[in-house]
């Protein structure tokens, strides 16, 4: 029966660094996770053999956002997967492949971060939420989508991947809108400097950086404080609040003179 069924995590970009934390974390807090990312990703299958080694509930779902053709597929099998989903962890993303000058910047890869980024993840949440709003959950609902300190921090060496950020940020306010009606909250966490594959390319000018006083709480995040985070407003200890901007950076984004 509904009532009995278990809550349900999907989680995209699960395969390593942010999403491969938040698929664990939630799994501790009795999520059935199903976690996506590239077919091509090894990490994808050892982070639901993990889950499940650990007594979780979890299965390993390739797909590619990016091919929104096929995306009302992939969230009939995620669905499918344990008898509905209770919250979409929108995580799959990808920075620039050459850092360079805003003036530098080709339409492939514009296209290919805008893809990914932001169209991806606007048709992943359209789908989840279409599902969603077909009935009542016995559990708390949300859509949690991970942008980045670059929402609002602009940084010239990947101007593509900042205007990507804060579109998701848009989004997040109109799915806030749009989902209340039916239960369902939207939530928007921005990172700092998190220790992931995609931030290795910068390790020493961060490393420099915090050898300062880079930020507040001057060290590097972690994946695993951003999936703690992820965790807190899944289990709606946040319900009372949506569209809300959630920073997880350390303090990076406080002004100071």
């Amino acid at each position: 029966m509904m009532q009995d069924r278990q809550k349900v995590a999907l989680v995209t970009g699960a395969g390593g660094g942010i999403g491969a934390a938040t698929s664990k974390e939630l799994a501790a807090h009795g999520y059935a996770v199903v976690a996506c990312d590239l077919p091509e990703n090894e990490g994808l299958g050892r982070v639901a053999d993990n889950i499940r080694a650990s007594g979780g509930k979890a299965v390993a779902l390739p797909c590619d956002i990016a091919d929104v053709g096929r995306l009302q597929s992939v969230v009939e099998a995620a669905w499918d997967a344990f008898g509905g989903i209770d919250c979409l962890v929108n995580n799959a993303g990808v920075s620039v492949k050459v850092r360079g000058d805003l003036l530098d910047v080709t339409p492939e890869s514009f296209d290919r971060v805008m893809d990914i980024n932001l169209r991806g993840t606007f048709f992943v949440s359209q789908a989840v939420a279409r599902k969603m709003l077909e009935g009542p959950s016995p559990h708390f609902r949300s859509v949690i989508t991970i942008s980045s300190a670059n929402a609002a921090a602009a940084s010239l060496d990947r101007a593509e991947y900042c205007l990507s950020k804060a579109g998701l940020s848009m989004l997040v306010k109109l799915l806030a809108l749009r989902l209340a009606g039916g239960g369902i909250n939207a939530y928007e966490i921005r990172p700092g400097v998190i220790r992931t594959p995609m931030t290795a390319v910068a390790k020493a000018k961060y490393d420099a950086r915090y050898a300062g006083e880079f930020t507040p709480i001057n060290r590097w995040g972690e994946p695993e404080d951003i999936a703690r985070g992820i965790a807190a407003l899944a289990e709606g200890h946040l319900g009372f609040a949506t569209g809300e901007v959630i920073n997880l950076d350390g303090g990076l984004h406080i002004a100071k003179l």
